[in-house]
């Protein structure tokens, strides 16, 4: 069936076969594979100073992480450069996922969702940057001390690695909530209204996340997390309440959306 637009144009044939989609998303996941590849490629030329960047945190606190293992300077080496060339490749898997999201959407949803692209990649990195200037430091300096007069602190690499990893990425992706809800805002999906009713839910589940995210028990680097969640979740209710369009019902009865072969002779 061909899908409904806000304004039927008969030039556009977007019905497909089960089979159509099948190779359209192994045509989308090789330029993923493809992104991927170029973007550890890329970062593997960068991984020392790309490494000492890092583990900045932990050098402040002269200490330095340390490999246990004959094997564990090449895992990091490769673990590194395919994280850092995910954050390279990831406007085009944004694109993809749009790319191939987008022939069920209306055209006016279209739109707002490719402009939305060069949001994503910057809120990312906004949260990213949020994460690893004024997060990890508490967090890993806390760490570091903890116990410090009678445990003396050897971190080994890989697990720092992922500790970070796992912090900075997280925030990053929380950041790009008011985005998200902005989408949703103009496409009828979610209106500022509904999100003010919940706010109370939506506390809590922040509560929940920012526990989730936080490397430590204290309640200093959990409110660290939560207080930037917070001021974007009312942030965004504000941008819902800016952008909300109720969304206009799809109507498949008019004679130019029947396949032919369902029409009456």
């Amino acid at each position: 069936m061909s899908r409904s637009t806000d304004v039927y144009d008969p030039t556009i044939d977007s019905s497909m076969s089960l089979m159509e989609h099948l190779i359209e998303l192994r045509v989308r996941l090789l330029w993923v594979v493809g992104a991927l590849l170029i973007g550890t490629l890329l970062a593997m030329l960068f991984v020392n100073p790309l490494l000492a960047f890092i583990i900045r945190p932990l050098t402040a606190l002269d200490a330095d992480p340390i490999a246990i293992g004959p094997t564990d300077t090449i895992t990091i080496f490769f673990k590194v450069s395919i994280t850092v060339g995910a954050v390279l490749a990831m406007p085009i898997i944004v694109y993809q996922i749009i790319a191939f999201v987008s022939p069920g959407l209306y055209p006016h949803e279209k739109r707002t969702l490719l402009l939305t692209l060069p949001g994503v990649m910057l809120l990312f990195f906004t949260g990213a940057a949020f994460a690893y200037y004024m997060l990890l430091p508490v967090a890993v300096g806390f760490l570091q001390n903890f116990l410090g007069n009678v445990i003396r602190q050897e971190w080994t690499i890989d697990r720092y690695i992922g500790f970070v990893t796992r912090i900075v990425f997280w925030i990053g992706v929380a950041f790009e909530t008011p985005l998200v809800i902005a989408f949703m805002a103009r496409t009828g999906m979610v209106s500022g209204k509904a999100l003010l009713r919940v706010w109370r839910q939506a506390i809590v589940i922040i509560a929940i996340v920012a526990a989730v995210i936080t490397p430590t028990i204290d309640p200093i680097n959990m409110s660290i997390v939560m207080a930037p969640l917070i001021v974007l979740y009312f942030g965004s209710v504000g941008v819902a309440y800016l952008l909300y369009r109720p969304r206009t019902p799809r109507d498949f009865s008019e004679e130019e959306f029947i396949p032919e072969e369902f029409r009456d002779e």
